[in-house]
């Protein structure tokens, strides 16, 4: 694991620039660090390195081909690298290997069989950036789910691309200038989507893509795609045929081997254990091929409606694993905000990023990599909200758009006083708890004209963030266009649309800056793309059956664990964010969302703002999810503001 950065300008490269740029991304690569300029070009490549595999200098990079015409700077691993060595050789290619990184195995590769070629080929978690001498081409790719993070963008004069945006912001051309528009989309889904970032004119690669750039970065090409999840999720949906014992065992093998395959290192590793379904299966998988107990990390918290450390500890006294838990209070949690803006360059709203950050850094005391279990709510249909979100359309659907939108509109507007006196005089089986407040998200829901459009405002945070942002429209996104999503059903479509936003966006970016934050590499081995393809395969009676999703990976895990060790409600990752705004954050919180403040910044209405922070203090209504997004854009901003003054 890594990171890196570079720059290309009209004009001549200067390594110290270069350098700088991969300063500040140290914590991704503690280990060693390289630049490689090309004066003429004006182009320099900068690295940062984590040593996992051959940690000799033969893995330095960046790193030349042979021949002279390429360079490569990359962030990673490729789990199948030994395999595409052997198939590099048996194709008569002439390699003379100076060690067993697997950055040489990637260079090779994209040599011999080209960069698109080569990407259909790797197994892995990666983002690299690659320079072709010959053609004046710079080569920006990203893996298939997005595991690892890529910015690239034209700031002043110069092409920068990196890791993070903090090695961008060290480049002295830097003008990074805010995006209303990706603010308002932040507002929404608690972070930034792909292919936006927060400032304007700097993009994200999108998962599964890779980019030509030519003429110093003047000339952007279209980032293509090598790996279609529109279409896998089509084909899959249409062969789905198997029985079930078969496709547990199909299964079985494929989370085998991903498993071990990600157990490949050069230095000491673990698993993050919650003791939910996805982190046990990795677990127990992980103990089973291994030879001496493997190590396993829990965060517990006193607070036991966010306590899952009891859980943990019972499968890991099963398993036998060398367990690690730690028990955080309130201080220590808090203690991590103020390091939020910088771990996360870009307004970042999941409080889950505090405990991922805590269990990060525990498992880092003894380990240098980890395997994670994020990735099996989206492949099989694990999420609560999908079946709620299933049968409230098939609910509203039967009335017709026309007359939902209609009562929507009354039930918008109705006296939320008015509406809880009428909820009084109903039968108590009949009434709906904080009606008044709850009805206009229920109107909203019932205006949708399509699934796709009540699952997102479900899973949104704000529903109107063009409201709250100040000359901001929310741009486009594939909630609204339901149209360019592939013929599949309904609860296919929440899985797809959580596929290519949800877990790329906020799930997988969590969890690359919490654990690079402490230079801990983490893998995600339910993300391996051949079981990705498998679980498109699997019929949705075998994902969610008996009222339980996951249906088909829990057979396979009660082959390792007992049933009923593993029979408990599901748990979020969280910390009572909705408590600590009432008691030891709330001055901290209420200097950030200062009307005054609010409205001298310019970014934000300070109004419904305001109305939600004193709703929220009194008891009235619980905001915290609303409010945590304003804080965390405000925390931010505060910290930009700092860095400009130091520089």
């Amino acid at each position: 694991m890594c990171g890196f950065s570079g720059y290309w300008q009209a004009g001549t490269a200067d390594v110290g620039v270069a350098s700088r740029m991969a300063s500040a991304i140290a914590h991704r690569g503690p280990d060693d660090a390289g630049v490689w300029c090309d004066a003429s070009a004006g182009l320099a490549l900068a690295h940062r390195r984590l040593s996992i595999l051959d940690l000799s200098p033969a893995g330095h990079q960046p790193m030349v081909s042979p021949c002279g015409r390429y360079v490569l700077v990359y962030n990673g691993e490729i789990y199948n690298h030994l395999d595409l060595r052997a198939e590099l050789m048996e194709e008569g290619g002439a390699f003379d290997w100076r060690g067993h990184s697997d950055t040489e195995t990637l260079l090779a590769a994209l040599r011999h069989w080209g960069v698109q070629d080569a990407l259909t080929r790797l197994n892995g978690m990666f983002a690299f950036a690659l320079w072709d001498a010959a053609e004046q081409t710079l080569f920006l790719a990203r893996d298939r789910v997005g595991e690892k993070p890529l910015y690239y963008g034209r700031s002043g004069e110069s092409f920068l691309f990196g890791s993070e945006l903090k090695a961008l912001e060290a480049h002295p051309c830097w003008r990074g200038s805010v995006s209303r528009d990706a603010l308002a989309l932040y507002l929404r889904h608690s972070c930034v989507p792909a292919p936006l970032s927060i400032y304007q004119g700097i993009f994200k690669l999108s998962p599964a893509h890779f980019v030509a750039v030519r003429a110093h970065g003047a000339d952007v090409g279209q980032p293509v795609c090598y790996w279609d999840m529109f279409q896998i999720a089509q084909q899959g949906t249409a062969t789905s045929t198997a029985e079930p014992q078969a496709l547990a065992d199909e299964l079985d093998a494929l989370l085998n081997d991903a498993i071990k395959r990600r157990m490949t290192a050069d230095v000491p590793l673990g698993a993050f254990l919650s003791g939910g379904y996805d982190s046990t299966t990795v677990a127990a998988l992980m103990q089973a091929q291994s030879a001496r107990p493997i190590s396993t990390f829990t965060i517990g918290f006193h607070e036991q409606a966010y306590n899952e450390a009891t859980h943990a500890r019972a499968v890991a006294q099963y398993l036998g694993t060398e367990h690690s838990e730690l028990y955080v209070t309130p201080e220590e949690a808090m203690a991590v905000i103020p390091k939020l803006p910088t771990i996360y360059d870009e307004p970042f709203s999941d409080s889950s990023q505090i405990p991922t950050y805590l269990v990060s850094k525990l498992a880092r005391r003894t380990v240098t990599v980890a395997l994670s279990g994020d990735g099996g709510d989206e492949l099989f249909y694990g999420y609560s909200r999908y079946p709620k979100a299933d049968a409230l359309w098939q609910r509203i659907q039967v009335m017709p758009l026309s007359l939902r939108k209609l009562v929507s509109q009354c039930a918008m507007f109705a006296p939320a006083g008015m509406v809880e006196s009428v909820m009084a005089y109903l039968p108590r089986r009949l009434r709906i708890n904080q009606i008044g407040t709850r009805l206009p998200v229920l109107a909203q829901l019932l205006a949708q004209p399509s699934p796709e459009g009540l699952y997102q405002q479900l899973v949104s945070h704000w529903k109107t963030p063009d409201k709250v942002v100040l000359g901001g429209k929310e741009p486009d996104t594939i909630f609204l266009r339901p149209e360019r999503l592939p013929p599949v059903g309904i609860r296919e479509k929440f899985m797809l649309l959580d596929m290519l936003s949800y877990l790329p966006d906020d799930i997988l970016v969590k969890m690359d800056r919490a654990s690079m934050a402490v230079s801990l590499e983490a893998r995600v081995p339910l993300l391996d793309h051949r079981l990705v393809e498998f679980a498109w395969r699997v019929p949705m009676q075998y994902k969610y059956r008996d009222g339980q999703g996951k249906w088909l990976l829990r057979q396979v895990l009660h082959r390792y664990v007992p049933r009923s060790l593993m029979e408990r409600p599901k748990m979020g990752f969280g910390v009572p964010i909705e408590h600590w705004l009432r008691g030891p954050l709330r001055d901290w919180a209420a200097a950030l969302l200062d009307e005054k403040r609010l409205s001298e910044e310019g970014f934000f209405n300070p109004l419904p703002i305001s109305r939600m922070w004193a709703e929220h203090l009194n008891g009235k209504r619980d905001w915290h999810y609303y409010l945590w997004d304003i804080l965390m854009f405000q925390a931010w901003w505060a910290e930009k503001r700092r860095r400009c003054v130091l520089e």
